[in-house]
C-alpha cells in the first residue's frame, strides 16, 4: 500500500501526458473536438495530482519535473499543434507556396514559450496565491475552445492565417510576461474577499452556455482582461494618493 500511496500522485500526472498525447494525435488529424476534449481531460488530472500529493504528504522533487513534463506536453504541445493544424489546412494565398508549408511550423513557439513559463513557474516564489504572466491551462484552452468554435471559418477565411500567427506571438508574450493574474483559490467564500473571482465565474459560465466550447476561448480573453484590469487598479490608486 505504501508504494501505491507514494506514486499515485506520478500515476494521476502520466494520465494527463498520455492525455496530452492523444489531443495532439487528434490536433494533427483535425479532430479539434476531441483534442479540447482531451486537453480538458489533462487539466482535470493536473489538478487532482497536485491535490493527492498533498492530501497524502507525498510530495517530491521527481514529481515536480514529471509535472512540468506533462504540462508541456498538454498545455503547450497540443494546443500548438492544433494551431499549426488550423494553418496548415488554411485557404490563403501562401498555401500552395513554400512559405505557405513553412509557417504553420511557427506555431510550435507556443510549445517553447509554455517550457519556459513551466520553469519560470517552477522558481518563481511568487505565485504562490496567484499567477505572473498566463497559465498553460488557460492558454491551451484558449486555442482548443477556438478551434472547436470558429475552426472552420478561420479554414476559410484568406487572413485568418496571419490573426493566428499574430495570436502566437501574443500567447508567447503572455505565458512569460511580468503581468499579475488572479487564481481561481479561495481562501475565504465571502462576496467581498473574491468579487473579482465570482464575477469571472458567473460572466464564463453565461458565455459557455451561449456559446458552447468556444465559450472557453471568450473566457480566456475576459480572464486576461480583467487580470490587467485588477493589476493597474492599485497601481492607479498609488498615483492618485501621490498627486
Amino acid at each position: 500500500m505504501s508504494v501505491i500511496r507514494k506514486n499515485l500522485p506520478n500515476a494521476l500526472t502520466c494520465c494527463n501526458l498520455i492525455c496530452g498525447c492523444i489531443a495532439t494525435g487528434f490536433a494533427f488529424s483535425g479532430s479539434f473536438g476531441w483534442a479540447l476534449a482531451f486537453i480538458v481531460g489533462g487539466a482535470v488530472f493536473d489538478f487532482f495530482d497536485g491535490f493527492v500529493a498533498r492530501l497524502l504528504g507525498v510530495s517530491s522533487p521527481v514529481g515536480v519535473e514529471l509535472d512540468s513534463l506533462a504540462d508541456d506536453i498538454t498545455f503547450g504541445f497540443a494546443p500548438a499543434t492544433i494551431v499549426y493544424a488550423l494553418l496548415r489546412d488554411a485557404q490563403w494565398p501562401l498555401a500552395d507556396s513554400t512559405a505557405g508549408t513553412l509557417l504553420p511550423y511557427l506555431a510550435f513557439l507556443m510549445a517553447a514559450f509554455s517550457a519556459l513559463r513551466l520553469a519560470k513557474f517552477n522558481l518563481d516564489t511568487r505565485q504562490t496565491t496567484s499567477f505572473i504572466g498566463l497559465p498553460t491551462p488557460a492558454n491551451a484552452l484558449f486555442w482548443g475552445a477556438l478551434a472547436v468554435g470558429w475552426g472552420d471559418a478561420l479554414m476559410a477565411w484568406a487572413y485568418s492565417p496571419y490573426v493566428l500567427l499574430l495570436g502566437v506571438l501574443l500567447s508567447c508574450y503572455l505565458m512569460v510576461s511580468e503581468i499579475p493574474m488572479f487564481a481561481l483559490k479561495f481562501k475565504s467564500f465571502r462576496w467581498a474577499d473574491n468579487r473579482l473571482r465570482y464575477s469571472f465565474l458567473l460572466v464564463s459560465l453565461a458565455l459557455l452556455l451561449v456559446m458552447g466550447a468556444a465559450g472557453f476561448s471568450a473566457a480566456i480573453v475576459l480572464y486576461v482582461v480583467l487580470s490587467v484590469l485588477a493589476a493597474r487598479r492599485p497601481q492607479a490608486g498609488a498615483n492618485s494618493s501621490q498627486r
